[in-house]
């Protein structure tokens, strides 16, 4: 033991034990450890039941919106009546050969696809209300569907839920739904735009883009254009979107060269017809910007329905959230692009915003700076954007999810509550304005209209009560008015589109002496304090109304609707002749 401690104090190593083997694993046994204990076992029963679950939930998802928008467009179909633009559509789509070019060369080539695809629908079918209005129900189911399925793409199941039933619950939405005009067409075909740019931006760069997709892209957008002039709108949109994230620019941007070149019959349509058609529109204002936050709120339709007691509970409410989505994606969308990844959601965020705030920024550019246009209508394109950064902001970002679900549900109540009392009112009612006419209608008394435009609308109840009466206009049992001005018989229906003229001082005198009453109806008269040109027919309508009125010692006035109202003024017992 001396002999240890001395070595070790002269720093000797010190002595190592001898290693110890390793134990071998007996026969039969692992090295590796034991495997956790298994899960229990799941019955095949709740297996498969899963399964189907996960199948079927995104089907649902869609379907559910869907079946609620049928039902809110089916609901009173026939019971609004037809408005002015309607009896346009009518009209314009009834005619034939070159009748039914020149009416479609006559209106700029606005709405061109859906003239022809009425004019095929009332050939086969006849043009009664709800035919003529089936595409429009169609049309906004559609759009339920495919905001959807790009909330789907974008963020997520539950998004897609809420923007597909915050959009089948949007009071315009579900109007355009019930009217034969193509407003709803064209939102559906700008969502379909989106939906196919969405698809095409998220494709695998390594790969090319679906041909499939690039075709259905290019359709959905030239038709978007061809349904109305502010379907272009969504093309600088994806533009702004390209250049922040140039996935298959090169696809994309031919798709878009393929688009213009589409679109060019229809910029020489428009070209030629000028922008003579929007003289009744004025420069923006507090007013028109208003009704273009309720519009695109769904808090209302000025001036269409009337504002109801919690229309403006559901626009400021409406506007926070869409504040907080604005606000939410600037923040993200600044920290995503100094970290070059933009990606995720920050971009989809970035898709909706541009969605959203483009068409309208462009359409104020172009209304104070050129030819201003109709704000709150232009608007509608941008409504599947509004529901998507709504249902974001509600059910994606940090508010607790229970109240995110009661915030959507109150929203839901909220624009069902806009939605409910414009069910059978009918802002233009041209239906009660031709019964009225037909009920006090006499032997011998004729009908002038101021514009010639309201001709159409009233001549489709005429040609209705026709029908139903199994005998021609004029006899027994269908009473009418001669018509005079203009003298076009009503068995004929030829569109008058912002046809402001009047007759002549001799055509006047030959009315007076023939006609023993006068039924004088007006609408879309002119605005007195509107835009030149306004003012010029509402002094003309002036005109002939106190020209009419010296050649009778009687008036009797009744007023129709109040979105336009529809004036039907009586005039009797001829002033004797000097």
């Amino acid at each position: 033991m001396r002999i240890d401690t001395e070595l070790g104090l002269l720093g000797a190593a010190p002595v190592l034990e001898p290693p110890v083997a390793p134990e071998l694993p007996r026969p039969g046994t692992s090295r590796e450890p034991p495997p956790p204990p298994a899960p229990p076992a799941v019955p095949v029963g709740r297996r498969a039941w899963t399964l189907r679950r996960e199948r079927w939930l995104p089907v649902l998802a869609l379907a559910a919106p869907c079946l609620i928008a049928v039902a809110l467009c089916v609901w009173q179909l026939s019971t609004r009546s037809l408005w002015l633009d309607e009896g346009a559509s009518v009209s314009i789509a009834s005619q034939h050969g070159d009748a039914l070019w020149r009416a479609l060369a006559h209106d700029g080539g606005n709405m061109l696809v859906y003239y022809l695809l009425l004019h095929a629908l009332i050939g086969l079918f006849g043009d009664a209300e709800a035919v003529i209005r089936v595409p429009s129900v169609i049309a906004t189911v559609a759009t339920v569907a495919i905001t959807g399925m790009i909330g789907r793409r974008l963020f997520d199941r539950r998004v897609a839920f809420a923007a597909a039933l915050l959009t089948a619950l949007s009071l315009p939405l579900v109007f355009w739904g019930q009217d034969a005009r193509g407003y709803a067409p064209l939102v559906t075909f700008s969502a379909a735009s989106f939906l196919a740019f969405v698809v095409l931006m998220e494709g695998d760069p390594a790969r090319p883009p679906s041909s499939w997709w690039l075709g259905g892209y290019v359709l959905s957008t030239v038709l978007a254009g061809y349904l109305g002039f502010v379907g272009a709108l969504v093309v600088p949109a994806q533009l702004l979107l390209l250049g922040f994230r140039p996935r298959h620019s090169r696809a994309l941007l031919g798709a878009m060269g393929v688009t213009a070149l589409a679109w060019a019959p229809l910029l020489v349509l428009a070209t030629a017809r000028g922008s003579s058609q929007l003289f009744w529109v004025p420069r923006p204002n507090m007013e028109s910007i208003g009704q273009t936050l309720r519009w695109l709120t769904s808090a209302g339709m000025p001036p269409n329905f009337h504002r109801t007691a919690t229309a403006t509970t559901l626009m400021v409410i409406s506007i926070v959230v869409l504040v907080v989505a604005l606000t939410l994606t600037l923040r993200r969308f600044r920290a995503a692009w100094a970290a070059r990844r933009l990606e995720g959601e920050s971009f989809s965020t970035l898709v909706v915003l541009a969605w959203l705030v483009v068409p309208i920024a462009l359409s104020l550019a172009e209304s104070a700076a050129g030819q201003p246009i109709l704000l709150f209508r232009n608007a509608v394109i941008c409504l599947p954007a509004v529901a998507l950064a709504m249902a974001w902001v509600l059910l994606r970002t940090r508010l607790p999810v229970r109240l995110g679900w009661l915030a959507l549900g109150g929203l839901l109540a909220l624009r069902a509550l806009q939605l409910a009392p414009s069910y059978g009112v009918s802002p233009e009612d041209w239906k009660a304005a031709e019964r009225y006419v037909s009920a006090h209608t006499r032997p011998g008394d004729c009908i002038a209209f101021y514009p010639l435009d309201g001709r159409m609308p009233f001549d489709y109840y005429v040609r209705g009560g026709e029908a139903a009466a199994g005998r021609p206009v004029m006899s027994t049992g269908v009473p009418v008015p001669l018509p005079i001005d203009p003298p076009t018989p009503w068995a004929q229906n030829p569109p008058y589109v912002e046809d402001y003229s009047t007759p002549t001082n001799a055509e006047l005198m030959q009315i007076e002496r023939s006609c023993p009453r006068m039924w004088f109806v007006a609408s879309h008269e002119g605005q007195r304090h509107g835009p030149p040109v306004s003012r010029t027919n509402f002094i003309r309508y002036r005109v002939l109304g106190a020209t009419l009125q010296l050649g009778y010692r009687e008036h009797r006035r009744r007023n129709f609707g109040w979105a336009a109202q529809i004036e039907v003024e009586l005039l009797s017992a001829r002033q004797p002749a000097h």
